[in-house]
This record gives structure tokens, sequence and C-alpha cells, in this order.
């Protein structure tokens, strides 16, 4: 559930979250990859890889390799396999003849290492969340020997709404309390298969939301010149910029004294970042402070929440609950960083799992 935030459970009414939190198992938070934006994270849960192993080094990059941009909300990209790094869960459980099956999961579009899901989906808004719980519930009741043994399933909601309106308010309540409705849902249907009491059922967001403001906005062009940089990419609240040469240590001077703001060459990122390496990141990053928001020029912040900030900001945490034969009940599990899901799929789906950047030892005790 894209941009579910770690403590609406606790701030607006959520009982089927709460009830698989007695009969299951629930972490404190999930900890996002840096950036903690959409399409690095949900690539970063499906691989068990940081952006930087990985190369969704954000939402839109440039591929230097490929000599090509990535936007997230074009065809052309999600559905070009070149750009996808890595081995996700649905690739290695089709590599050992394990049937999947994919509702929207970023990277499912594409051709990777010359594979796809058994069963997978073209994006589209249209498609109800109703619908993708009946096809679902569909793949789940077919024969053994077509049935998928892994199925990952994606709602753009709540980040939508909270984009828009802000990470609070009556509006997020409704939508919250209709999400918790569709997890009950999707329990329901689950317990009416044949299956049902065979079935794991995670439910998971790739990161939080905060409240930000028009107000609250540093406009780089005020202090830097186009002319200076060879190419800007991304948007708020990170920014990456390749200079032109010789304008680098301009660049920083007048950046790096600015408040609300952080500026650094690549190389030199904080290390709990794990970014920096992989050549599809800017030459220079630039993060604005929490609930603060950047542009290059001077244009109205038309959003009312955002994310993609500093992972430690707890608010861009997300969620991780889990129910079934492999989970312990009523078990309250510590923060721990998405990246280690990978690995725990690969455990309960008994298949062997390509090399990753998690560690899985700190979540073994939640199993059974």
């Amino acid at each position: 559930m894209d941009g579910f935030r770690w403590n609406y459970p606790d701030s607006f009414p959520t009982p089927n979250l709460h009830s698989i939190m007695k009969r299951g198992v629930h972490a404190k938070s999930l900890i996002p990859a840096f950036p903690s934006v959409t399409f690095p994270n949900h690539y970063s849960i499906a691989t068990g890889l940081y952006p930087d192993h990985h190369g969704i080094v954000n939402n839109n990059f440039y591929a230097p390799d490929l000599k090509q941009n990535f936007q997230y909300n074009k065809s052309a990209s999600t559905g070009d396999g070149r750009f996808f790094g890595g081995e996700p869960i649905w690739i290695t459980a089709e590599k050992q003849n394990v049937k999947t099956a994919n509702f929207f999961w970023v990277g499912s579009e594409a051709e990777i290492a010359g594979m796809r899901p058994t069963y997978w989906k073209k994006y589209s808004t249209s498609v109800t969340f109703e619908q993708r719980i009946d096809t679902v519930v569909h793949w789940l009741s077919l024969p053994d020997s077509l049935r998928p043994h892994l199925v990952m399933l994606y709602f753009d909601q709540p980040d939508h709404l909270t984009h828009s309106i802000g990470p609070d308010g009556p509006e997020v309540r409704r939508m919250i309390m209709h999400l918790d409705s569709l997890v009950g849902d999707i329990e329901t249907k689950l317990e009416q298969l044949p299956i049902g009491n065979q079935v794991n059922f995670m439910i998971v967001s790739d990161h939080g939301m905060e409240a930000i403001s028009d107000s609250r906005k540093i406009v780089l062009d005020h202090y830097i010149k186009t002319n200076w940089c060879e190419r800007i990419i991304g948007h708020t609240p990170m920014l990456t910029i390749d200079p032109k040469q010789g304008y680098t240590d301009s660049i920083i001077m007048q950046i790096s004294v600015l408040p609300h703001l952080k500026i650094w060459k690549k190389e030199n990122l904080p290390v709990r970042f794990h970014y920096g390496t992989n050549p599809r990141i800017g030459e220079l990053v630039i993060l604005a402070d929490s609930s603060y928001s950047l542009s290059f020029f001077d244009k109205k912040i038309d959003m009312a929440g955002n994310h993609g900030y500093d992972n430690q900001n707890t608010d861009m945490h997300g969620i991780f609950y889990a129910i079934g034969p492999s989970f312990k009940k009523g078990y309250l599990q510590e923060s721990f960083e998405n990246i280690n899901l990978y690995a725990l799929m690969a455990y309960i789906l008994k298949i062997f799992p390509s090399t990753t950047d998690g560690d899985t030892r700190q979540l073994m005790n939640m199993l059974k």
C-alpha cells in the first residue's frame, strides 16, 4: 500500500490490521531504502538490494550506460528490462520452477534476465482495488499445476491522496479505513479458498509521508545559474546535478551555505544511505531537510504531502504486518530495513535466494 505511514494504525481506526497484529506479527516500522520514494523502494523490496546496487536510483534518473532517461510514468521506461538490475523475487522463483503472479509491482512489466512472472498485468489506474483482489483470489483458486505460489499486489493509496491533501485529516482517515477494510476483504476471501490455511499474507508499504507547504521551499536558481549545470534530475525533496566542467566548486559553495538543505558530492554521501556509487546518480546530490521542498525554478509547490527525505526520519517509515502458517502469533518485531523482505520471502517459499544486501537473521524470531 503505497505511502502507508507506520503510525497510521495508531492514528485511525484499522480493526483488520489490529486483528492481524494480535493473531500474527507486525513490526514497529519498515525502514525504506534511500531515497525514500516509490520506484527504488518497491524494487528494493523485490530484490533485497539497495537502489545503488539494483539501478533504480530514483523515480526519474538519467542512465549513462543506456544514454536514456528513466521516467516512472512512462511505459517505455517501466517496461524496459535494461534499467532493472538485480534479481527480483519472482525471477528467482520462476528460475526454480515456482510459478508467480504480479499485479502492478515495480519491475513486473519488464522482461528481466529474459524472464517474466507467469501472470502479470500492464499498469492501469482504471483497474479498481476490488478488481485486483478478485484477480488475485482467482489466481490462488487455480489448479495446483497452474497456481502461483508467490503473488504480489500493489495499491497506489494512500500515497496519491496524501500527496494532494497532506498526511492527515478526515479524507485521509476515510482512505485508511477503506484500505483496512480491503485487508479484511482479502483475508476473508483467502480463508474461503481450499488452500486458505496455507497462505502467508504480508502487508507492507514502501515509505511514509510528511506534511509540506509552499512557504517552506528553496528555489535553487536564486543562487546558481542553469548554465553551470549539464543536467538537473529529480524532484523535490532530492535533486541531482551534473555540473559543467569547472563549475562543481561554485555550485557547492553557493548551495552549502543555504539553510534547510544539504549538498554532497555523491562519493561523500553518508555511508548509512548506501547510495552514491552507481553511475546513474548525479555528481552532486541535494537533499532538503524534512518538511522543506526544493525546486530549481520558482514555481508553486502544489502538494501538501511528500516523501523522499532522509530515511532516518520516522515519518518516512512504512508498515509490515504478516499472518499465516509461517508466522508466530502476537509477535512484535523491531523496525527493520525493507531490503530484508526478499530473503524472508525466499525462505518461506523454500527457494534458494540470490545474493542481497539484506540480513534476515534479525527476522527469524518472527517465524514459527
